[in-house]
């Protein structure tokens, strides 16, 4: 994950109501293991962090400058240095407009992963922890809190550069403290909310299922399937990447790569060729499977409690919404 630049800046906001104190840094942060394992630490917990959000730039104003200052570094009119000292100057006003108490690091870092250029912007913490000395004595030290990233975005330079009509090239927490705190960091990079991450996940399960129901799959080839869509997404949301639709379906099935593609385009779902992967659908989605004295059932584990209700102390099943092909040859057989 080359670093091409990193620049922390500081915001001293207390919860007394005092104005915000802001320490620029003066120089880029040198080029040093330590960077490059705050970045690494950095990418994992935000890459792990739940309740994330997509979306695209506004259009460039006065309200929303961000894009213009990020337009004129990459396009050389300004130093990484600079543009991140503008940016902060009009992140610690914000702050002060909105009566927010809480300051921090604010780090920002262009970096390189794959072919991709991607920028991150963030308000990190600190915390203490407990350290040993050489001459074996327990000190008590401050650290940037890595664990607990509470507001952060990250912007595929790459994607708002060759794509601008994506409406996912920019990703943010939405985080848990409160709407308020949340939209004034999102008023600064200047996000509007653009793709539903756990709604297209939700359609790209339910094309799945219909994929699985249509091409009449034993039991061990769907759930092999469904292994496969999983564990994909899954390594996907774990690099911060999108699932890409191509991708997927070739593996899916490798003597068809296109089959699953070209399904999901015939019944118009709806969803984009690439679409961010939300680890908590995905996490439901697991297949329960069974065979005992001719019987064979087979479903997947988000469908309990809705279209399946299982009676633990009876043992017994109820199904509700019967495939019609089913549903069918059972009215043949009662009559």
């Amino acid at each position: 994950m080359p670093i091409r630049h990193s620049v922390i800046h500081k915001i001293d906001k207390k919860p007394d109501g005092t104005p915000a104190v802001l320490f620029l840094g003066v120089s880029e942060q040198v080029e040093n293991q330590a960077r490059d394992d705050l970045m690494q630490q950095f990418n994992e917990s935000y890459n792990a962090t739940a309740g994330k959000a997509w979306g695209f730039f506004h259009a460039e104003s006065g309200a929303h400058p961000l894009s213009g200052w990020l337009g004129k570094y990459l396009a050389g009119g300004s130093s990484f240095l600079e543009f991140s000292t503008t940016a902060v100057e009009h992140l610690t006003k914000l702050m002060e407009e909105s009566n927010l108490s809480t300051g921090g690091h604010a780090l920002f870092c262009h970096y390189q992963q794959g072919l991709t250029d991607y920028l991150v912007i963030a308000l990190v913490q600190e915390t203490e922890a407990v350290t040993m000395t050489e001459e074996l004595h327990l000190m008590t030290v401050k650290r940037l809190d890595l664990d607990h990233i509470r507001l952060a975005a990250r912007i595929n330079i790459g994607e708002w550069q060759n794509n601008p009509r994506s409406l996912q090239y920019i990703s943010y927490l939405k985080g848990k403290q409160g709407r308020k705190f949340n939209e004034y960091f999102r008023d600064f990079i200047g996000c509007q909310e653009g793709i539903d991450g756990p709604g297209e996940t939700r359609t790209l399960l339910k094309a799945f299922s219909d994929f699985v129901e249509s091409e009449d799959m034993v039991d061990e080839a769907a759930r092999e399937k469904t292994a496969t869509l999983v564990n994909y997404s899954m390594a996907q949301a774990k690099i911060g990447e999108p699932i890409t639709l191509d991708e997927l379906s070739g593996l899916i099935d490798e003597d068809r790569p296109k089959s699953f593609y070209d399904f999901i385009k015939a019944k118009d779902y709806g969803i984009s060729d690439t679409l961010p992967p939300d680890k908590k659908t995905l996490n439901r989605f697991r297949r329960f499977t069974g065979r005992a004295e001719g019987m064979s059932i087979s479903f997947e584990a988000h469908l309990l409690g809705d279209k399946i209700e299982f009676d633990e102390g009876g043992g017994t099943l109820t199904l509700r919404g019967l495939p019609t092909q089913l549903t069918e040859q059972l009215k043949r057989a009662s009559s």
